[in-house]
C-alpha cells in the first residue's frame, strides 16, 4: 500500500515540475497580433454576447451512430449549452464559467444530470464558436504564446497556444492548471480564420491522463457582418465523434443566464 501511494506521490510530483518548467510567464506579441487578427477577421469588430446556432447532428460513439437535431448556444460572459434530439433518446451539456465556482454537467436519453470534472472546465465552455475563446485568450488572466507556422491537413497555419496564467494564490495543485487549460489555435495563414482548435480532457478521476480533442472548424458564413463556421466537426483521440451542420445563427438575442444554470435538470 505504501509502495503504491510513493509510486503515485512520485509520478503527481514529476507532473508538477514538468508542468512548472513548461510554464510561460508573458504572453507572446506575436501571438497577441495574430489573435486580434483572428478576431478581426471573424467579427470585423462587432460586438458579441451570445450566439444560438441551430442545424443537424450526426453523433457516433462506439456501435452507436445517429443523427438529428442539434441546437447550441453561448454566451460571451462564459457559459455554453449544447442539446441534442437524436433517435436514441436527447442529450444535452451544460458548462459554466463565469461565475466564481465554474460547473458543468451533461445528461443523457435517461435524463439524470452527471457533474462535469473540475479540471474538465478549464479549457473553456464555447468551443464550438471560435470568436468568444479567441476573445478570453486576448483577456487578462491568458497567456498567448506562438508556436509557428505549420501545414495542417494541407492547410498553411498559425499555430498559437493559449493557457490561463499561473498565479500565487491558487490551492495545492495548481501548477497544473496552465496545462489543463492549455488550447490550442490554428489559424488560417491566408484569412486568420480558425481552422481547428485542440485541447485536451481528462478521465473525471484522473486529471494527468490527457485525451485529446479537436474541433474543426469550416463553411464560414457571414451573419450580420460576423463570420460564423456553420460546419464543425469534433473529434475525440483522432476518431469522429460529432458532425455539426448548421443552418442558422442568431447573434446577440438577449440569451438569459438561466438557460446556462448547471442543476439537477440541467
Amino acid at each position: 500500500m505504501r509502495s503504491s501511494r510513493f509510486v503515485f506521490l512520485l509520478v503527481l510530483l514529476t507532473f508538477a515540475k514538468s508542468a512548472l518548467a513548461q510554464q510561460v510567464t508573458a504572453p507572446s506579441p506575436q501571438a497577441t497580433a495574430l489573435l486580434q487578427q483572428a478576431l478581426i477577421a471573424l467579427g470585423g469588430g462587432h460586438p458579441l454576447t451570445d450566439v444560438t446556432l441551430s442545424g443537424t447532428a450526426r453523433r457516433i460513439a462506439g456501435s452507436d451512430d445517429e443523427s438529428g437535431t442539434a441546437v447550441l448556444k453561448a454566451l460571451a460572459a462564459g457559459a455554453s449549452r449544447m442539446d441534442l434530439t437524436l433517435p436514441g433518446g436527447n442529450r444535452s451539456e451544460v458548462l459554466n464559467t463565469s461565475s466564481t465556482e465554474p460547473a458543468g454537467a451533461w445528461s443523457g436519453p435517461d435524463g439524470v444530470s452527471h457533474a462535469i470534472a473540475f479540471h474538465n472546465l478549464l479549457t473553456g465552455p464555447a468551443w464550438f464558436f471560435p470568436a468568444f475563446p479567441i476573445s478570453s485568450g486576448l483577456s487578462a488572466g491568458y497567456l498567448a504564446t506562438y508556436i509557428g507556422h505549420e501545414t495542417r491537413n494541407g492547410q498553411p497555419v498559425e499555430h498559437l497556444m493559449v493557457s490561463q496564467a499561473p498565479t500565487t494564490s491558487a490551492p495545492p495543485g495548481a501548477l497544473s492548471f496552465q496545462h489543463l487549460s492549455q488550447v490550442d489555435f490554428f489559424l488560417d495563414s491566408s484569412t486568420f480564420l480558425p481552422a481547428a482548435i485542440t485541447f485536451n480532457v481528462h478521465p473525471d478521476n484522473n486529471a494527468l491522463l490527457n485525451i485529446p480533442v479537436e474541433i474543426g472548424f469550416s463553411n464560414y458564413t457571414v451573419v450580420n457582418g460576423v463570420q460564423v463556421p456553420f460546419h464543425i466537426q469534433k473529434l475525440i483521440n483522432n476518431s469522429l465523434t460529432l458532425d455539426l451542420q448548421f443552418n442558422s445563427a442568431v447573434l446577440n438575442s438577449g440569451l438569459s443566464a438561466s438557460t446556462f444554470t448547471v442543476g439537477a435538470g440541467l
